[in-house]
């Protein structure tokens, strides 16, 4: 439920760090909150020396116990980040991480963290995590319990908003809580605390209509690949990075593939994932477009991880230009076998 990130972070803020966190949950702004709370808490005890470990496809899991074994020159407590893009490690990662729990390497914190999270991610590596150590599911509140999430936010920030401005702020950003975070950072950037009305938002939007990653995909997916190209250039223009943009990319598109897969689309898209009835539309669209089957939304998440590698330096090749390719080959599927590498 909502308060569960609140219930960790109070619960972090107390004592030592356990050996093992497994942090779950597809909600971006949750994920990301909850791991920089250990990641805090690990700096406050002493924790000087961070590894990150992104298990990507072909990903050598021996490097977990080599990690754990091997010596720090630098400093006696670190903290190692094991990050799961799917949720899910193969039979070796599983075995790997088990061993691990059974035995964590002294003073040192393993950190896990899954982007795609439900109940068919938990298994006997879950259990041995929550065993050594703590397990969170982060879910994202329901649309019943959005206002009271963005009211509690808002107030965190010495706002005092209406009803009308609780409602205005959630339906602008349709339950995204990375975009209703974003738009309240906004505020809070521009005036001081104190009562918050819709107008007020309303001039807010207006006055501060920047181009950002949710447009982007919203874009993309629904099928305007010149607006999807132009909100591209102008993010980059800004000065922004390609690799934070895809990590929203990549969870829409993972979306989309099991969308995709759905066996009641309204079902999923309504009780699963608690989608607002415009995004509902949006995607229902944008399935319609990519044909029958998944092999659009394989191909779309592949040149991901791609531009991913060219972004961090692993693979030769323009980011920008890649990623230009993708937006307007999530918009125009037909086109997709011409702009993506097969």
């Amino acid at each position: 439920m909502a308060g569960e990130l609140e219930n960790f972070l109070n619960t972090l803020a107390k004592g030592e760090l356990a050996p093992v966190y497994l942090l779950g949950g597809e909600e971006p702004l949750q994920l990301q909150e909850a791991a920089d709370a250990v990641r805090a808490r690990a700096r406050a005890l002493g924790f000087g020396e961070r590894e990150v470990l992104d298990v990507e496809a072909h990903f050598d899991w021996d490097r977990l116990a080599r990690s754990g074994a091997s010596l720090s020159l630098f400093a006696s407590r670190r903290l190692i980040e094991l990050r799961l893009p799917t949720g899910k490690p193969d039979r070796d990662g599983a075995v790997a991480i088990t061993e691990w729990c059974k035995a964590p390497a002294p003073d040192t914190v393993l950190l896990i963290s899954a982007a795609e999270w439900s109940r068919k991610h938990e298994g006997a590596w879950v259990k041995a995590a929550e065993r050594a150590g703590v397990y969170v599911w982060l879910r994202a509140p329901r649309l019943d319990q959005l206002p009271a999430w963005i009211r509690a936010r808002m107030r965190a920030k010495g706002f005092a908003p209406d009803d009308d401005a609780v409602a205005l702020l959630a339906a602008r950003a349709e339950g995204n809580l990375l975009a209703i975070a974003q738009e309240i950072d906004k505020l809070a950037a521009l005036r001081s605390d104190g009562p918050v009305d819709a107008e007020e938002l309303e001039a807010l939007g207006a006055d501060n209509a920047v181009y950002d990653v949710f447009k982007l995909t919203d874009a993309a997916f629904g099928g305007d690949a010149a607006r999807a190209v132009k909100i591209l250039n102008g993010l980059r223009a800004e000065g922004e990075d390609v690799i934070p943009m895809l990590g929203w990319m990549l969870n829409q598109l993972d979306l989309a593939l099991r969308l995709s897969s759905a066996v009641d689309f309204a079902s999923a898209v309504r009780n699963e994932h608690g989608m607002w009835p415009a995004r509902q539309q949006l995607f229902a669209d944008a399935l319609k477009r990519a044909g029958r089957g998944n092999a659009h939304w394989r191909r779309c998440l592949a040149e991901c991880a791609r531009i991913d590698r060219m972004a961090k330096g692993r693979e030769m090749g323009d980011p920008w230009r890649e990623m230009e390719r993708l937006v307007v080959a999530i918009a125009q599927p037909r086109a997709a076998a011409t702009l993506l590498v097969a």
